[in-house]
């Protein structure tokens, strides 16, 4: 049994979240269908307890309050995954990791190490830009384009290595490239010699996360892509599941 009233919250804040964590009135009435006067009541009460600010422009924004929740949360969501990374490691031999979009920066919130005695590895917590890494490119493939760029023009795109791309044009162009085969990769864009190969954690609606393996360039080269990226889709999806 729903609560209405709980469901609408609900749907206020995952409009806000949908908009990039802020957007007007109209534009929340435009996603959640829902009158203005009931949205005006659900926004008091969530500026009241700080899960909603308003800025000084009229508009409203995604408050502090979530970061409370957000920080448990992730770290719940980093232990509920370590039995699938594991089994990504044994799929691949390869250090696994479970990342996702905090704002405009990639966060490491999980991984399984590889056995072997030279593998990668992302510390958790690491903050990355998302235009020269595998999952960073998994977690914007499928958002809309215009969205992507935006989020592009307030990182740029600086070069970690010769082979970063670093034109919005060519990320669009591959992001197209990552949603036609399903699994993102990073062939030495962030780090020279090493290679990573990434796939969505998806709702069915959108991608919440990305799990990836990274290894030595080429180790990973001698891996059969499309096998491991199947073999991966089906953790992933087996975590996802978990998710709902």
């Amino acid at each position: 049994m729903s609560v209405q009233s709980v469901e609408r919250a609900l749907d206020v804040l995952e409009a806000l979240a949908e908009r990039g964590g802020e957007a007007s009135l109209s534009e929340i009435a435009a996603r959640t269908g829902l009158p203005y006067g009931t949205i005006h009541r659900l926004l008091q009460t969530l500026l009241a307890r700080g899960y909603v600010r308003q800025e000084s422009d009229r508009r409203y924004a995604l408050g502090g309050g979530l970061v409370r929740l957000g920080g448990v949360a992730e770290g719940m969501v980093g232990v509920w995954a370590q039995p699938h990374l594991a089994r990504m490691v044994e799929l691949s031999g390869e250090t696994a990791n479970l990342a996702v979009l905090e704002g405009d920066f990639v966060v490491y919130v999980a991984q399984a190490q590889s056995p072997r005695r030279l593998r990668m590895f992302a510390e958790v917590g690491r903050r990355v830009l998302p235009h020269s890494t595998a999952v960073g490119k998994v977690l914007l493939a499928w958002r809309s384009p215009e969205e992507a760029v935006t989020l592009l023009r307030r990182t740029g795109m600086p070069r970690r290595t010769p082979h970063t791309i670093t034109t919005a044009d060519g990320l669009l162009a591959e992001l197209d490239a990552v949603r036609d085969r399903g699994y993102a990769l990073d062939l030495g864009e962030e780090e020279l010699g090493v290679h990573c190969l990434a796939v969505p954690v998806s709702d069915g609606d959108r991608v919440l996360a990305a799990m990836s393996v990274s290894g030595p360039a080429a180790r990973i080269d001698a891996l059969d892509r499309d096998e491991l990226a199947r073999g991966m889709r089906k953790i992933a999806d087996a975590f996802a599941e978990e998710l709902r």
